[in-house]
């Protein structure tokens, strides 16, 4: 395990970025316009050691990539040099946050430009569910004529119960509103219920309540919540055995899971389905994904046809993944010249950086702990160094020990003064571990 004893020190802007799991490739141009070496790998490592050994070759500043691809804390022990995780994806769970946290690294997400690519895919996979065409398609290339009414639904007036009422889930709510359907959620934010609420839709209280009052029941929460607790399990059989038990009007029992494939057992859905709880579903995440292109895989559901399975592709779009290269390589620039961060996974939804107006020559960006006595030294040595500091912002992560601060300054600190900072702030907090990161960035001109 790395010394954490020895912070990471970084002066200047980002050189060297690792791009693994083919986001799209705009997103080479753009970060070589920053000035950023891009070394982008055809396939993903095959082993966790293979990807700490590329690492000790190239001492990435950044890493790029999607899902898949596992960080741990050996990967972050592979080079001081390391300083964010870009994910050019919503999902977090690939990432060893604490790990991160603890060396000072930050770790980024893109949780808007995906959006509307998966609001499309569920929206048709429940037209597709509720029409059963699927169905109607199999056998009619069997040559049957299978024309009937029976057991087909219009969308129209019926009861959309949204679990994860986020940028997604609210999106999906919002089309299926304008398809005449009623909305139904649960969210265990107070936000999110204040917002659901706004926009005339019913609240309740559990995931059960949802699924025994919905018609069609979609999943969009992470792997954990805003709490940090875990999300494995959220939905058990009982919910999926109590679908439709309270509705008002006919209709189907359909499900769809675009989410997390671990909110629920796959043979709790199975079950339900045999039991005739779920008529149909259509999954397209699973507990165990391949890592890459040919590798030995099960799909749980395959013996069982009406679960229809695809392969995570809710943000597979032509359109989607240009945003998302775009997003990311934004939040990049932002965070290499001027030490801004946005979509923290450590914070979600709370941008850190210094406001618009202020004028510095440099930044100074620190990872410490949250003991008292961190940010007191920060501030001596920008005092005792002669240095002006034109305007600061500190954002603490309780639930990860750490905190982040940019300071704008007129100056640069020197590596002598940088030491100082380092003793200083374990003088003050008796925490030898108590500064993680360091970077001075000379700001980029706008």
């Amino acid at each position: 395990m790395t010394d954490i004893y020895n912070p990471r020190i970084w002066r200047g802007r980002f050189k060297k970025a690792l791009v693994l799991e083919h986001p799209h490739p705009d997103l080479d141009g753009y970060l070589e316009k920053m000035g950023i070496e891009v070394e982008r790998m055809d396939s993903p490592p095959d082993t966790e050691q293979e990807l700490v050994e590329i690492l000790k070759r190239g001492g990435h500043n950044l890493i790029f990539k999607r899902s898949r691809v596992q960080i741990t804390q050996a990967v972050v022990d592979a080079t001081p040099n390391l300083f964010g995780v870009m994910l050019c994806c919503i999902g977090d769970d690939s990432v060893d946050k604490e790990a991160c946290a603890r060396a000072g690294i930050m770790v980024c997400n893109d949780p808007i430009s995906n959006a509307r690519s998966v609001v499309e895919m569920v929206l048709g996979e429940m037209i597709v569910m509720s029409r059963r065409l699927v169905e109607a398609v199999t056998a009619t290339d069997a040559h049957q004529w299978t024309k009937s009414g029976t057991a087909r639904y219009e969308l129209k007036g019926k009861t959309l119960g949204v679990i994860g009422l986020g940028n997604i889930g609210k999106q999906v709510a919002q089309v299926c509103a304008a398809f005449g359907m009623k909305i139904a959620f649960y969210d265990n934010r107070e936000v999110a219920r204040e917002v659901g609420d706004l926009l005339g839709w019913r609240s309740l209280g559990s995931v059960r309540e949802v699924f025994e009052q919905s018609h069609v029941v979609t999943l969009h929460v992470s792997a954990t919540d805003y709490q940090g607790r875990s999300n494995v399990g959220l939905v058990t059989r009982e919910d999926l055995m109590s679908f439709g038990t309270n509705v008002e009007t006919p209709g189907p029992k359909l499900f769809v899971n675009a989410a997390r494939g671990v909110i629920y057992e796959p043979e709790d859905l199975l079950a339900a389905v045999k039991a005739g709880s779920v008529e149909y579903a259509f999954v397209d995440v699973f507990p165990q994904e391949p890592r890459r292109k040919g590798e030995v895989w099960r799909n749980p559901y395959a013996d069982e046809p009406r679960i229809y399975g695809t392969p995570h592709i809710g943000a597979s779009t032509q359109e989607a993944q240009p945003r998302i290269a775009r997003h990311v390589a934004g939040t990049t620039r932002a965070f290499s010249c001027a030490g801004r961060v946005r979509n923290c996974v450590f914070s979600p939804k709370h941008p850190i950086g210094i406001p618009e107006g202020v004028s510095p020559s440099h930044m100074l960006a620190v990872v410490h702990s949250d003991r008292r006595g961190t940010k007191k030294a920060i501030d001596e040595t920008i005092y005792e160094a002669g240095l002006s500091n034109l305007s600061s912002v500190h954002r603490d992560f309780p639930d990860y020990g750490i905190a982040y601060d940019v300071n704008a300054l007129d100056g640069a600190l020197t590596d002598e003064q940088i030491k100082g900072l380092i003793e200083r702030s374990i003088a003050n907090t008796g925490d030898p571990t108590s500064i993680r990161s360091v970077r001075v960035i000379e700001v980029c001109p706008s």
